[in-house]
């Protein structure tokens, strides 16, 4: 058996408020949660309130496969709470502020942590207030030379600012985004060159006008450029797959067909599998199998943390190995 990697999901714990009831989520934890789930020893570090919210979330976390011990307990603010409507299976989201999870502070514990970890996933949602921006930037300053630093671009509006998108690209090895937060990424940037493509992509119209696969290659190519520190790049397609780019080499998956219970946490299921396998020294496309099959697999659960059956982890796991 793999010795287990350490793992860390820096930021938001949340509730998602879906028209069917609460579920608990926040993109680190819902990655840290699937990343324990493949064997890793994952941790979220986050901040919830001191508040019925609060102890449900640990409660629910504490069955699964996660280490909750480094959950910080504000005093003052309350647990991070979203509200979820979904216009053709798309989520859109009210994020409510302030949140327990805009004030994570700096702790030895943490530091330490961060020093010792194989990977880490940090996003652009909880840099929204300084004092986590700080905290967040500062752990991932902290990491080993040899750790895998994801930015999850999680493209919020009004959550985003072009220092934090450049700051966290900074530091980060892996960069994951999705094939309409790729175009808004290289405007903020200013990099988004001549291409047609993506100049068509920044119009209002954008969600009709997805880029070209040649035209997110492209895209993902000029990032790999600007950042000299970054070594991939990865555009989920929702449905349509996904697009993984180094400075040598790229791969794209087609994606599978699932029925969609919703999309929420499908994403973060994507990365956290793509990070499982790139720490194991996988090649592109089986880093895009598996960042698909989970990917899948919980967009076609309701929830981001749904219930993983050993028979279901095992038949998932069997297919990526093939």
């Amino acid at each position: 058996m793999r010795e287990p990697h350490l793992i860390l999901g820096i930021g938001e714990l949340l509730w998602d408020l879906l028209p069917e009831g609460p579920r608990l989520g926040g993109a680190p934890a819902n990655f840290a949660v699937m990343a324990a789930r493949l064997g890793n020893h994952a941790a979220v570090l986050s901040r919830i309130g001191r508040d019925e919210l609060g102890r449900r979330a640990i409660e629910e976390l504490n069955p699964l496969p996660l280490d909750t011990s480094y959950v910080e307990v504000d005093p003052e603010h309350e647990t991070g709470r979203v509200t979820v409507n979904f216009v053709a299976d798309e989520p859109h989201y009210t994020i409510h502020e302030p949140a327990a999870w805009d004030f994570l502070a700096l702790t030895d514990e943490w530091i330490n942590l961060a020093e010792r970890a194989d990977a880490i996933c940090f996003g652009s949602l909880a840099q929204r207030n300084l004092r986590s921006r700080q905290t967040i930037q500062e752990l991932a300053a902290e990491t080993g030379s040899s750790c895998i630093r994801v930015f999850d671009v999680n493209l919020r509006a009004p959550f985003y600012s072009a220092e934090v998108l450049e700051e966290s690209l900074e530091l980060a090895t892996v960069a994951k985004m999705n094939e309409d937060e790729l175009p808004l990424v290289l405007r903020q940037l200013g990099l988004e060159g001549d291409q047609q493509g993506i100049a068509d992509a920044l119009t209002p119209a954008a969600k009709e006008l997805r880029l070209a696969p040649h035209d997110l290659r492209s895209g993902a190519k000029r990032l790999l450029a600007e950042f000299p520190t970054l070594q991939m790049v990865a555009v989920t397609r929702g449905g349509c797959g996904s697009l993984l780019v180094t400075r040598d080499e790229w791969n794209e998956h087609p994606g599978f067909p699932v029925q969609v219970a919703d999309r929420i946490g499908a994403g973060d299921a994507f990365t956290a599998a793509m990070i499982d396998y790139l720490l194991r020294g996988a090649d592109l496309a089986t880093l895009n199998e598996a960042g698909n099959r989970w990917g899948g697999w919980v967009a076609s659960q309701s929830g981001a943390m749904p219930a993983l059956p050993d028979g279901v982890r095992d038949a998932i796991v069997a297919a990526i190995e093939r």
